[in-house]
């Protein structure tokens, strides 16, 4: 393991194990994750021969792109990791608080046919380190606190669930950054196993579905995730999560024209959802090349959240944040890699 992914009582036996006191772990994990260093030369009050002995062992990103948004500050980054894999980043600046939007994988495998993320397949796993580093490296380049961490970039996190995990404990410990767990949120396709351990963790994060559909014919149609676990098995482990926690869930809801925005879907997604204390989050779906979906106009978009408040659903249509740079989930990352090959 990662010197950046252990907790300060790992670190602590590591370095005592190798000879040295046990107050330079404590130095250590200051300088990586409250100074947010980007290299081991910075560490200062370090001898130069623990230095030398953890460079190799350091994880920091190396941004190759970034683009800024002109209209709302939006920034995008792509990072490329230490095996030549690339990831991204969104910077989004609130007046609430500044958010992060993280990867928390080198591509995805769950197929979700609007997505641009999945469109070359899943290369690994991210490590805390490295699903921790894009927030730093963001947070010292912007020169901007951040406040909310939102696990929604590239990847599916339960599909890496336990350095997921991990990496919530880093983040929101009082030793590091600290972060309120209030303010993270981990959004998933619906692994339905998964979703009852993360109920268990005793997390108060904020959890996100995406659904994307109101019934199961038609979210086969644009996930496949939905062939191994259906609606019911899933609204079945949203209830438990609910719970266990206290916490209630969002829905994320991409609205495609022609395919799931009409009034049928409507009313379906109303009585799917009208005795679950949850939020529903509409996303006009962001158009891709390799796909003929497209996005309905303001009125159908709107039309649909107003069905939706009649029987009662507490439903937000997602503010677009970063159009004129490309900041949908995976765009960036794609034309990257696109443009490298």
């Amino acid at each position: 393991m990662d010197i950046k992914s252990m907790t300060l009582s790992e670190l602590t036996d590591y370095i005592t194990e190798h000879g040295y006191p046990k107050f330079r772990a404590k130095q250590i994990y200051q300088w990586s994750h409250i100074k947010m260093v980007r290299n081991v030369e910075e560490m200062k009050n370090l001898p130069k021969d623990i230095r030398e002995w953890i460079k190799e062992d350091f994880v920091s990103l190396e941004i190759v792109d970034r683009l800024e948004s002109k209209t709302d500050g939006t920034n995008k980054f792509v990072f490329r990791l230490s095996d030549g894999n690339v990831i991204e980043s969104v910077f989004m600046p609130y007046k609430h608080g500044n958010s992060v939007c993280i990867s928390s994988q080198a591509g995805c495998r769950m197929g979700c046919r609007f997505c641009a993320s999945t469109l070359m397949g899943l290369a690994r796993n991210l490590t805390p380190s490295e699903m921790l580093d894009q927030i730093y490296a963001v947070s010292k380049v912007t020169k901007q606190r951040v406040s909310n961490v939102v696990v929604m970039g590239t990847g599916e996190p339960l599909d890496n669930y336990d350095n997921l995990v991990r990496f919530i404990k880093l983040l929101t410990n009082e030793e590091g950054l600290h972060i309120s767990q209030r303010n993270i949120t981990v959004s998933s396709c619906g692994i339905v196993p998964q979703i009852y351990r993360l109920a268990d963790e005793g997390f108060a994060i904020t959890f996100a579905v995406s659904l994307h559909a109101p019934n199961d014919e038609k979210r086969k149609a644009l996930m496949p995730v939905a062939n191994q676990y259906g609606i019911a098995e899933l609204m079945e482990a949203c209830r438990y999560y609910f719970k266990q926690t206290g916490r209630r869930i969002t829905f994320e809801y991409s609205l495609v024209a022609g395919e799931n925005d009409t009034k049928e879907d409507a009313k379906q997604l109303s009585a799917l959802l009208y005795d679950f204390p949850c939020h529903v989050n509409l996303i006009p779906v962001n158009p891709i090349k390799e796909r003929d979906f497209k996005r309905g106009n303001l009125n159908s978009i709107q039309n649909f959240k107003v069905l939706l408040e009649k029987n009662a659903i507490n439903v937000t249509i997602r503010r677009g944040m970063g159009k004129d740079i490309d900041a949908a989930c995976g765009q960036l990352r794609k034309a990257y890699m696109e443009q490298e090959r």
